[in-house]
């Protein structure tokens, strides 16, 4: 039995921090042993910010370096740039025209790009989940790994592929399901104590997988904490629970079960607690900077698996976009 095609992509917009470490990279290394998976870097999606050509090229490249390094296996998957697939932009065009005004006005993340940028409301803004659609079907994918704030995208993507096939009288398209493999998600707590770990808020908020060992060290002692708690088997205030749910992602279950009982018997010292999640986060990001600067001194190598998983990538949209056109149409030569 052939197994169900998965897709994803990371728009290559800066470092990668541990948010997108348990909120994504990790997924995928786990899915492309169960699915025939595609991963991709977005950089026609950045094109709406208006990058630097240079900026453009060397975040691509990190990026792909920081997939190889977390685990990604070209032998398994297929890993490479959205823009080495032309058929993309040509199904882009297609899809364009099945996409009304209204719905895609309506789109909770172009609203809330409308208030962040009133001076680039850009076309390609507008028309984000037309691309993304594409990215999913030019492969007649099945599962698409995403978080809670691109779900609506996901079913956007269900829609138009309902009314292409509904249009043209045939079952194409799969209506992609979006995917976890957990029913919670990962939460990856901002340093500052003020949300989720996220590229659009300061450096020294985030662990980036690059950070060296006394950078990552730095960071942590700086978690706010409180003065401790007054009572037995207090609740945790979310400062605190931020240093817990930390620990939770790198630390020993001895460990975390020692510093539960601490503060519940209101012994817990905060400093020893930060120092040791200091050095458990560490210990567990070593690999993972190694490997990362291990592939960033051979480009060469990192650009030969772009180009072999773009050559995969191209062949599967190939063969989709000559269907299309002959579904539509379109004659192909």
């Amino acid at each position: 039995m052939s197994k169900q095609i998965t897709v994803s992509g990371v728009r290559p917009t800066g470092k990668q921090h541990l948010g997108n470490y348990f909120g994504a990279v990790k997924n995928f290394v786990r899915m492309q042993d169960l699915f025939n998976g595609y991963f991709f870097v977005a950089d026609y999606h950045s094109l709406t910010t208006h990058p630097n050509a240079n900026d453009l090229r060397e975040k691509s490249k990190n990026i792909a370096v920081v997939y190889l390094a977390c685990g990604l296996d070209p032998d398994k998957c297929a890993l490479y740039l959205q823009s080495d697939v032309p058929q993309i932009p040509e199904l882009y065009l297609i899809f364009n025209m099945m996409a009304y005004l209204g719905e895609l006005e309506r789109e909770a993340t172009f609203k809330e790009k409308v208030r962040e940028q009133p001076n680039n409301v850009n076309a390609g803004l507008l028309t984000y989940p037309v691309l993304m659609t594409v990215d999913i079907i030019i492969h007649k994918a099945a599962k698409v790994p995403v978080g809670k704030d691109q779900q609506q995208h996901v079913e956007m993507s269900r829609d138009f592929v309902r009314r292409f096939n509904n249009l043209y009288g045939v079952q194409y398209f799969p209506e992609p399901e979006a995917f976890s493999f957990a029913d919670k998600l990962v939460n990856v707590p901002s340093l500052d104590g003020e949300g989720k770990m996220s590229k659009s808020k300061p450096d020294h908020t985030c662990i980036y997988l690059e950070d060296e060992p006394d950078v990552i060290r730095k960071k942590l002692m700086r978690m706010v904490t409180d003065s401790g708690p007054k009572e037995p088997n207090s609740a945790k205030p979310l400062i605190i629970q931020n240093v817990f749910d930390m620990m939770e992602l790198v630390s020993a279950k001895e460990t975390i079960q020692h510093f539960e009982e601490t503060y519940n018997n209101c012994t817990i010292r905060y400093g020893d607690m930060k120092k040791q999640l200091a050095e458990d986060m560490v210990t567990f990001l070593m690999p993972i900077r190694e490997k990362i600067a291990e592939l960033s001194a051979n480009e060469k190598k990192v650009y030969e698996i772009l180009g072999d998983g773009g050559s995969k990538a191209r062949a599967s949209a190939s063969q989709t976009l000559k269907d299309v056109r002959e579904i539509i149409g379109i004659k192909s030569f």
